[in-house]
């Protein structure tokens, strides 16, 4: 009797066909098995390549956890919110709730429920971090597959895994990984709604971007034009629903952004810290001016002013994500992000409105195009590691576009519904990927001659770019002419080595060196302002650790830039208190040359570390505040409320980590912030709150001149320690 073998699997529009569904039990095991699988639809490889890439992603991010610093910044009020639930709420740098962060405080609640719960240490502030940037990878993986397939999927989540400066933040305490999560699950809620037509997923992408907002403000908007245009185009809905839509969502967009900001500013600023940042101590002017219009305008915006002008990335223009600083962190795989990105629409030019795959395109390239444009444009204040929230568009251009225009070379159309009439040109386009290979090739091997003698790491990329760029051209040209598919396959392969050649060395140097907690970059370092890459200079001492820590390392507890005192005494050691643990010595870090690297911070300052023609602290004068004087400070408290009032945020910062005491910063992060007045530092001493203050020659700001006259008239200097004064009631009139 003749045996009938069971018909084929179906094909996927990715080429990859359908395997037979196992016996469906229902039960717990059928579930696990899922798990670890994948769907009966996935092609058998696909979930444990994603597991494989997941594994690798928690490897970059978390290796070596014991050398990441993180930001003493951001570090330091995540500590004062663990001894603090006002300080917690508000976001406030001291458990006193003096003042501020320059951000508002979502990112710090993430981090600070987990060191509540675990103990504050490296560990406990990295823990949400590396799970937010392991959850992005995932949910890239997520969104990419849904409309493009497993192989697409599995590129895109490779290329996010693989962008250099996303491995670098990742590695740090700064808010950006949790912005970029947030901003996927606003994605990953609109495309949803984008395909039924609903109205919840639609409100759910408000508040997950509200959400963002309240991590950094407008950054998180960024994305709204490309969110907006694609669900006005694209939803499975009548016109008038789905303006009707678009309102609710927009109402939910604001309540979620704007809940925390209306309670900050309803509450009197009697009863609360002044807001780090602003102008006029509402969250409000922080939103436009600083965190607002003052990131793109600069120091020469009527609004938003403290800007400052300061980049860290290079100047701003359209060439700014190629140059020497910026190139490297996040530059590779553009040119064949944005070849795809045309590629693909003119691919999808006639289907359907409702189109999900135009759809997601759209959604993706607007990620890109919108944040392309406003990170090379923005003169304001400007750091590298912003780039990263650029990635996923970048990402899932790369797997999405690529896989569109391998089949569109392959077959003449990137989808078999595409009417005949329609492959002439769909052929047309299935060129821009031979197009797309050899250009981010090229543009590999150009960055990777940039750093060449910075390490054999560096060079094998750059020959296996080169090399596997090359071997991918010609196999593709010659698949195509001899119509040998398993050639084209190989030669795509080989494509895929080549574009992430050079990110894989950039992110493993991230990985493995240690980096500036401040301004992280990934690669060795190529001078400017960007910063120290994983491999360049020395990092700064310390390593966010505290009460619970189990690594030895601390971070630094002097200042940035403040008097002189003694040289410090406790490297490593904790304190009589058992509160954090500091080495003592300036927490921004050295350049290759020796110098403090001022140039590192946001208050502008440049590598000589001096800001504006004065020394790097504001009031406090251009030395270092000791672990001696810390240790004398905490002996003679006396009941205070704060240890010591300091001119800026970083010195407060540091000293707060090392002593575990609230600290006071006078001028927030740049010292130019009027968060202290005279009135309000007379107030503080006559309640025996405050009993030391650190001055110096140059004050920032009248009323802080005002305050170094005035301590300096009515205080008794402390002869062992240069500009420290301490205030007794008895001094205030």
């Amino acid at each position: 009797m003749t045996t009938l073998a069971p018909p084929p699997a179906p094909v996927r529009a990715d080429g990859t066909r359908h395997r037979s569904a196992p016996p469906a039990d229902g039960g717990l095991a059928s579930r696990a098995r899922r798990l670890f699988t994948g769907a009966p639809e996935d092609p058998r490889w696909a979930r444990p390549v994603l597991w494989a890439i997941l594994v690798l992603a928690t490897a970059l991010y978390a290796w070596n956890l014991s050398s990441i610093t993180g930001n003493t910044f951001y570090d330091a009020a995540v500590y004062s919110g663990t001894k603090s639930w006002k300080a917690f709420f508000f976001g406030a740098l001291d458990a006193g709730s003096f003042i501020t962060v320059d951000k508002p405080p979502f990112a710090l609640w993430v981090m600070g429920l987990s060191a509540r719960a675990f103990g504050y240490g490296t560990w406990q502030l990295m823990l949400p971090m590396v799970a937010v940037g392991t959850g992005s990878v995932a949910l890239l993986h997520r969104l990419v597959k849904r409309d493009f397939g497993a192989v697409a999927a599995t590129i895109s989540a490779l290329a996010l895994t693989l962008t250099p400066i996303t491995v670098a933040i990742t590695r740090d305490t700064n808010p950006d990984p949790i912005l970029v999560f947030l901003m996927l699950l606003g994605a990953a809620a609109l495309l949803k709604s984008v395909r039924t037509g609903r109205l919840m997923p639609l409100v759910w992408s408000g508040v997950a971007i509200g959400f963002a907002f309240n991590t950094k403000m407008m950054q998180a908007y960024v994305v709204l034009p490309a969110f907006f245009l694609v669900y006005l185009w694209a939803a499975n809905a009548s016109l008038g629903k789905r303006i009707r839509n678009l309102a609710v969502g927009t109402v939910a967009l604001i309540v979620s952004s704007a809940w925390w900001m209306v309670v900050v500013d309803l509450i009197p600023a009697s009863s609360r810290p002044y807001i780090g940042g602003s102008t006029d101590n509402t969250v409000w002017d922080l939103v436009i001016g600083y965190n607002g219009f003052g990131r793109i305008f600069g120091a020469s915006s009527s609004v938003g002013s403290q800007g400052n002008g300061a980049s860290f990335g290079g100047e701003a223009g359209l060439y700014r994500m190629f140059n020497d600083t910026m190139g490297g962190q996040i530059s590779w795989l553009i040119p064949f992000a944005a070849i795809a990105l045309v590629a693909g629409l003119v691919l999808r030019g006639r289907a359907p409105r409702t189109d999900a795959r135009r759809a997601a395109l759209m959604l993706w390239g607007g990620w890109f195009v919108l944040h392309y444009l406003t990170f090379a444009l923005a003169e304001g204040t400007f750091h590298p590691y912003y780039v990263t929230a650029m990635a996923p568009g970048v990402a899932a251009l790369t797997g999405a576009g690529g896989v569109m225009l391998y089949h569109a070379f392959r077959n003449g159309s990137a989808a078999p519904e595409v009417p005949p009439a329609e492959r002439s040109r769909s052929r047309g386009m299935g060129w821009a990927l031979p197009a797309a290979v050899a250009a981010s090739s090229v543009w590999a091997v150009v960055l990777l001659q940039r750093v060449s003698g910075s390490g054999t790491l560096y060079t094998v990329a750059e020959v296996v770019a080169g090399v596997a760029g090359a071997a991918s051209v010609i196999g593709l040209l010659l698949a195509r002419f001899t119509k040998r598919q398993r050639l084209m396959g190989v030669a795509a392969l080989a494509a895929v080595v080549a574009l992430l050649a050079g990110p894989a060395a950039y992110s493993a140097s991230a990985a493995t060196s240690s980096t500036n907690g401040t301004n992280p970059t990934a690669g060795p370092s190529t001078g400017g302002m960007g910063g120290m890459g994983g491999g360049g200079g020395q990092r700064p001492s310390g390593a966010g650790s505290g009460p619970g820590t189990n690594s030895g390392d601390a971070p630094s507890g002097s200042g940035n830039g403040q008097e002189m005192g003694q040289p410090p005494s406790n490297s490593g050691g904790s304190t009589d208190d058992g509160g954090p643990t500091g080495s003592g010595t300036a927490e921004s870090g050295t350049t290759e040359s020796g110098s403090a690297e001022s140039g590192s911070t946001e208050s502008g300052t440049d590598e000589s570390g001096s800001a504006d023609g004065r020394t790097a602290g504001g009031m406090g004068g251009g030395g270092q505040v000791s672990s001696a004087m810390i240790t004398y400070l905490k002996k003679h408290q006396d009941g205070a409320d704060w240890l010591v009032a300091v001119a800026t945020d970083q010195t407060a910062s540091s000293i707060i980590l090392e002593s575990g005491e609230p600290v006071i910063s006078m001028g927030g992060w740049s010292g130019s912030d009027n968060a202290m007045t005279p009135a309000k530092l007379k107030s503080l001493v006559k309640a025996g709150k405050l009993h030391y203050i650190v001055v110096g020659d140059s004050g920032q700001g009248s009323s802080n001149s005002e305050i170094s006259t005035w301590v300096k008239a009515h205080g008794t200097a402390v002869s062992d320690y240069s500009g420290l004064y301490r205030l007794d009631a008895s001094d205030v009139g």
